[in-house]
């Protein structure tokens, strides 16, 4: 019998998938059922299964990124709960076109059960993530 990862694992898992562009690894990361938001972007419901999050991270056909990114200044804390991760860490990374260097400061507040992230807080500087996409923030 193989063990689940840890949430601590996951959270890793989580981020370099992304990070990677491996978006069908990050969705695989989910549980069916899930409740993940992002509570800095006011125009953004909470995602509420995996098929909501797969659309979320499918890119549009031809899509090319505009960045390059690598998670970094990682802290992963544990809780008094098991399943419950609070992360912190950066998008770091370059625009591909400008050259310019980014660090989007982030906040992950994870519940991982048998495994699967069953809920989600990402707390995102998204004007800065916007920023350094080339993108005027909202």
């Amino acid at each position: 019998m193989t063990q689940s990862p840890t949430p601590a694992e996951v959270f890793h898992r989580l981020v370099h998938a992304v990070c990677d562009e491996r978006w069908q690894d990050a969705i695989d990361l989910y549980a069916d059922r899930t409740d993940v938001s992002h509570p800095f972007a006011a125009d953004q419901s909470p995602m509420l299964s995996r098929e909501e999050l797969r659309q979320h991270f499918t890119p549009p056909p031809g899509w090319t990124s505009p960045i390059r990114r690598r998670p970094g200044n990682i802290r992963v804390h544990e809780t008094t709960d098991p399943e419950v991760v609070v992360a912190e860490f950066e998008y770091q990374g370059e625009n591909i076109a400008s050259g310019e260097r980014f660090a989007v400061p982030c906040v992950f507040v994870m519940r991982v059960r048998d495994g699967r992230i069953v809920e989600s807080r990402d707390y995102i500087d998204h004007a800065r993530s916007a920023r350094a996409r080339g993108e005027t923030p909202r």
